[in-house]
């Protein structure tokens, strides 16, 4: 099976005061269906955890054509495309019920081993096994940098606790995007919908751990661009550029 295919119903949790799918839900819907289709390849978290190895999503960049809203019936696609350098990609689409796209997204992916936290090359993963060379986004997430012309402002600070945590005893990626929208404040996210993210994951975060979260607007004539900076103790544990659409 190159591309797994799921339904889905949009509900209200993972909708805004707007009624559109919020950036977090969707990373949250994504790597369900990524864990599900690995698992069908033959090299899902079951599998990997036989070798005390799992996936780490290292970069992730999403565009938000239009953003599904609660109630809509939507397909969520995924495909694996292999090893591309360090990484193995992985593409997300979303569609409505007349087969537009709503949500682009692209994905890089890492193998830990959960004992030493060193990464691994898994001779299983390195065949073709249920490529697809399809491109949802042509070019895979890049890397994202901090302006270095403008003075990041520490605007939050977060204690990783309970409802953070994954299976794998860390801050889930969703959740580095849920800190980064309350980060840009509700005056802007309430007013202006996502237009595109991309997210870079630098180092995990474990329970108990406190996530300062720095902040730097750049205003452009057509969006906002904003970037979010979480760090523990001065060690960078992600950074977002997320682009704004103007205010409807």
């Amino acid at each position: 099976m190159n591309k797994y295919t799921q339904k889905i119903t949009i509900p209200c949790y993972d909708t805004d005061a707007s009624w559109r799918l919020k950036p977090a839900s969707f990373m949250d819907l994504a790597q369900e269906a990524a864990n599900r289709h690995a698992s069908v390849l033959g090299f899902g978290y079951d599998d990997l955890i036989l070798s005390n190895t799992a996936w780490i999503l290292s970069r992730m960049h999403i565009e938000f054509v239009d953003a599904p809203k609660w109630r809509e019936d939507v397909t969520l696609q995924t495909w694996h495309k292999g090893l591309n350098r360090l990484f193995f990609l992985r593409d997300f689409l979303i569609t409505d019920s007349e087969g537009r796209p709503r949500v682009k997204a692209t994905t890089s992916w890492l193998v830990m081993n959960l004992e030493t936290r060193r990464l691994v090359r898994d001779p299983k993963l390195m065949d073709d096994n249920g490529v697809c060379s399809e491109n949802v986004i042509e070019t895979p997430a890049e890397k994202v940098q901090m302006p270095k012309d403008i003075e990041p402002e520490l605007v939050l600070a977060h204690k990783v606790e309970y409802s953070d945590v994954d299976l794998n005893a860390h801050a889930n990626n969703a959740m580095y995007m849920q800190w980064s929208m309350d980060a840009v404040g509700y005056e802007v996210t309430s007013r202006h919908s996502v237009k595109s993210f991309t997210i870079n994951f630098n180092h995990e975060v474990k329970p108990q751990e406190e996530v300062e979260l720095y902040r730097v607007f750049v205003e452009e004539e057509n969006a906002l661009r904003v970037y979010i900076e979480g760090k523990v103790q001065d060690q960078s544990a992600f950074i977002v550029e997320i682009i704004f659409n103007p205010q409807a």
